[in-house]
């Protein structure tokens, strides 16, 4: 090879070393700022006329273009290590610091914790999945050969094409998280929310519809160990899906017996009335409070409050499916007493989301602060 060539290949490792070197010191950083989103807060200072999600959508989306770049030439002859070249130094001149940057910006004061943290997440992911496409770059000079070193998807050998797809991916998460913002970010996971909520109530409904058989106690007694021992055959069986296990399980609880002696179906009745009332709450923030919510980030004084409303609100919402997952499990016992405990816990954590939004986002009471009052009331009823 001549030494024009040989500059060129030496020029081009150099490149990859120093471009692998910053990508494992800006997701170390990263890593650090998504587990402990309060720290390097006030490290150093931020211009406030960055827009952290359009900052992290246009990185993204250049690392992106950048990554495709990269991908094709190293796949198609002639192998040319000086464009290469060329793309790294723009990455490592522009997109990979301007996505660190984009996290770094996005406070928790001004566009909530809960935003902070996943921008982070996804932001370390893009820079893995680029640092292992770069780790593809061929320095033998010659483009990567047809096969595995292309196409291989297996454990720890992913070759350049399925590496360039999930660095496409991880970069698309960046643009549609920038692309929904704030208040599309915390609606999707309402709507999330909401759905499980949804799930478990028609479940306890369809629970509680069910009919318990007239045998008598010895015969219960033998179709119980049948079930038992039909359960643990089928979760020995390799064949079924997780989705069929977990059926299995679900349906191997027993229904409410006729004479109800521990009064369950009284206590589910009410259950039911009032996680209604919960899904009902989910719709009505979304429609009377997120949508109203201001833009980000926050610059009017009022809406210095805003983002530890919302970073409040998802503590407290998101905690609710898992609430109700634990009172469905009480009520499939049959246990009266850990049902009204986690009754007591569940409702009693719902009204209090409900009062963080009594006040609309100008700290003002409206027509909707009256529902919640009332939503309040129907969730503290004995």
């Amino acid at each position: 090879m001549a030494p024009r060539g040989a500059n060129a290949l030496q020029t081009l490792d150099a490149l990859i070393h120093t471009a692998s070197e910053l990508l494992t010191q800006l997701q170390s950083a990263l890593s650090e700022l998504q587990s402990n989103p309060a720290s390097q807060q006030h490290s150093s200072p931020v211009d406030p006329t960055i827009n952290a999600l359009s900052l992290a959508h246009d990185s993204a989306s250049l690392i992106r273009a950048h990554g495709t770049k990269i991908s094709l030439l190293i796949i198609n002859e002639p192998f040319t290590p000086s464009a290469i070249s060329t793309v790294l130094r723009e990455l490592i001149a522009g997109p990979i610091p301007g996505l660190a940057s984009s996290a770094q910006a996005c406070t928790s004061a001004e566009y909530t914790e809960v935003i902070r943290v996943e921008l982070a997440s996804k932001a370390r992911r893009v820079l893995s999945e680029l640092s292992e496409l770069i780790q593809k770059i061929p320095r033998d000079g010659k483009v990567l050969s047809k096969g595995s070193s292309r196409s291989g998807f297996a454990p720890g050998e992913k070759g350049s094409l399925p590496a360039t797809g999930l660095l496409w991916a991880a970069c698309d998460e960046i643009i549609s998280l920038s692309k929904l913002g704030v208040r599309g970010v915390f609606a999707k996971k309402m709507d999330q929310w909401r759905d499980t909520l949804c799930d478990i109530m028609e479940e306890l409904k369809d629970w509680g519809d069910e009919e318990p058989e007239d045998d008598d106690d010895d015969d219960d007694a033998d179709d119980d160990h049948d079930d038992v021992d039909d359960l643990a055959n089928n979760l020995t069986a390799t064949s079924l899906s997780p989705q069929a296990l977990l059926d299995q399980i679900m349906n191997s609880q027993p229904p409410i017996p006729k004479s109800d002696p521990h009064g369950i179906r009284p206590r589910l009745e009410t259950s039911l009335r009032r996680l209604r009332l919960v899904t009902l709450l989910f719709q009505a923030l979304l429609k009377h409070r997120l949508k109203n919510l201001p833009s980000f980030p926050a610059a009017a004084a009022p809406s210095s409050s805003i983002a530890p409303r919302l970073d409040e609100m998802a503590n407290r919402l998101g905690t609710l499916p898992d609430r109700f997952g634990d009172l469905a499990c009480a009520f499939y016992e049959l246990q009266p007493h850990e049902i009204d405990r986690v009754m007591d816990q569940c409702f009693g954590d719902a009204s209090d989301a409900a009062s963080l939004f009594v006040q609309n986002w100008e700290g003002e009471t409206d027509t909707f602060s009256e529902w919640l009052v009332r939503f309040r009331g129907e969730m503290k009823k004995a």
